[in-house]
């Protein structure tokens, strides 16, 4: 099958977006690549068709869960044999799974980096031929990215032990220096990289210069209640601040959800899905709601406060417009909310005397250790 029949037959679509054609048949004659490409660009297509006219198994690593449920039944919809191993399955469920991939049953298999600590998954994995390793997220794996995951580190050992495997990596953001380590960490050699630009033009990006937390209110209800129809995502730097306004919005009779990391895995989850599942609905939140959100109508995504880096406002506001109709991507500026990321810069980069006071205090204890015996 060729990769335009694939597309029809599976996605529904009659062309390729530019340049996905290029990336699978780069990928189909066993080259590395590395895509850098806008949110809601469809980078998914490109392991999700590749996986289908290749011979073996697609090995798919993602950074979240709910991320790969929403994937996995997705291509289950189109017929294709998906799954996903990570830790909201119960046992039985996963030991069901694990045998399945065994016998060769599916095509593309999502894990979460963490899921290589796991002997029993590597004893799942160990006799089958992976055909091409795909990394999603892929910033994680760079101390320069602004998702840095630990065990995204581990995935070029991770490479070697599973054979070396035609490799992708894909992200929206990757600075030149992101980029080397992305290939350095991965131990990819020759590898072809794809970079399509940052610009989407059916967002619109503007600064809204607010003053104190009243203009900033009277904003946020603007877009609510100018919304129609689709989602809105009010992002915030703190947890109290987001509560605050929460509750000026809740006084104003403006209906919205709130998502941040101090809820419990079973409230976000739930937020989540009433977010995800709603034909009208705002949610205010921090980063913590992020890679995880693949909605198409969000309408509007405004920045209450001002992100920690040009990566993350840039991740974020990708959220928005991703059926390509206009969407408005707004950050309403309060000089006093500098003030919020210089804290975090400062507890980023502790002084000299920080760290001096911390040895000595190590010391002292030590000290004490070793004269108690």
């Amino acid at each position: 099958m060729e990769p335009k029949e694939a597309l029809q037959k599976y996605f529904g679509f009659s062309d390729f977006r530019e340049p996905q054609e290029k990336i699978i048949n780069q990928l189909l004659q066993r080259h590395h690549v590395l895509a850098i490409m806008p949110t809601g660009s469809g980078k998914s297509i490109l392991y999700q068709l590749s996986a289908l006219l290749l011979p073996d198994l697609t090995l798919v690593i993602s950074p979240l869960i709910a991320l790969m449920k929403d994937q996995v039944d997705a291509l289950r919809k189109k017929g294709i044999e998906a799954t996903f191993i990570n830790a909201s399955l119960s046992r039985t469920e996963r030991e069901k799974r694990q045998e399945q991939i065994k016998k060769g049953r599916y095509k593309l298999l999502y894990v979460t980096p963490e899921r290589f600590r796991k002997e029993e998954f590597w004893q799942t994995i160990k006799n089958r031929t992976v055909s091409l390793f795909a990394v999603d997220e892929a910033h994680c794996i760079s101390e320069w990215g602004h998702d840095f995951r630990p065990d995204y580190t581990r995935l070029g050992e991770i490479r070697q032990k599973l054979g070396k495997p035609t490799t992708i990596a894909l992200t929206a953001t990757a600075t030149p220096k992101v980029q080397q380590d992305i290939v350095n960490q991965l131990h990819l050699e020759r590898v072809k990289i794809f970079h399509t630009g940052i610009d989407r033009p059916n967002l619109f990006l503007g600064v809204e210069d607010v003053f104190g937390e009243q203009e900033k209110l009277s904003v946020i209800l603007k877009y609510i209640e100018q919304l129609e129809k689709g989602s809105g995502i009010v992002y915030f730097a703190l947890i109290q601040d987001l509560i605050k306004m929460s509750e000026r919005l809740r006084q104003a009779g403006a209906p919205h959800l709130i998502y941040h990391g101090k809820l419990d895995a079973n409230q976000r989850k739930k937020i989540q899905n009433q977010f995800m599942n709603s034909e009208r609905s705002v949610a205010l939140a921090t980063n913590a709601f992020g890679m995880g959100i693949d909605k198409y109508d969000i309408r509007f995504v405004l920045h209450a406060q001002i992100p920690g880096s040009l990566e993350a406002y840039y991740q974020e506001i990708g959220r928005a417009g991703r059926d390509d109709l206009p969407s408005d991507c707004i950050l309403l500026y309060d000089q006093q909310d500098l003030n919020i990321q210089m804290e975090f810069i400062k507890w980023n980069n502790p002084s000299s005397d920080f760290f001096h006071r911390a040895y000595q205090i190590l010391h002292e204890h030590l000290e004490e250790v070793n004269a108690n015996g």
